[in-house]
């Protein structure tokens, strides 16, 4: 894995464990909410991990971002199911979002740098 990467899953991870280890139950409903919102369901995993992908750029959460491109990697969505994506949080973020979709590509680039 690249250093970009590796730098975000190393952090979230540390950070995740100093947060849950103070055992506040609110935050670890609210996770928990989180964690069953992306489950099958009606909708396929896949297309939920987009959906807040989209979410994540138009609301311009770069960490929410990188989140989503890595499990929609893992789930093998296709660079060009990715810009499609990406297109459709363009239009609906509005040219505010192109900053963000530029350090979307850079990170999915990395994690396909790394087949």
């Amino acid at each position: 894995m690249s250093n970009l990467v590796n730098e975000f899953n190393g952090y979230r991870t540390k950070m995740n464990e100093v947060i849950l280890a103070k055992d506040n139950l609110v935050i670890k409903r609210l996770w928990n909410l989180d964690t069953n919102t992306y489950a099958a369901g009606a909708l396929d995993v896949t297309t939920k991990e987009l959906l807040g992908l989209v979410a994540s750029m138009v609301l311009r959460c770069d960490d929410c971002i990188k989140y989503h491109l890595g499990k929609a990697y893992e789930l093998k969505v296709t660079t060009e199911q990715m810009y499609e994506v990406f297109a459709v949080a363009n239009i609906v973020g509005g040219t505010i979002v192109i900053p963000h979709t530029r350090r979307a590509a850079e990170y999915w680039e990395e994690l396909k740098n790394n087949e």
